[in-house]
């Protein structure tokens, strides 16, 4: 999730896009939380592991 947030900011930036650089925004914070929470032990979806 964090890799797909990555490319959409990159592709957003380079086009100018503003949708493709806000929903990138949003999925490398979401991506960042999830792992977060399973390095720490959470479970995340029912899963020790975010991956």
């Amino acid at each position: 999730m964090i890799l797909i947030g990555i490319i959409l900011l990159v592709v957003g930036f380079l086009t100018s896009i503003s949708v493709l650089w806000t929903i990138g925004i949003i999925l490398v914070v979401i991506g960042a939380i999830l792992w977060v929470l399973g390095a720490v032990g959470h479970a995340v979806g029912g899963r020790r592991h975010y991956w």
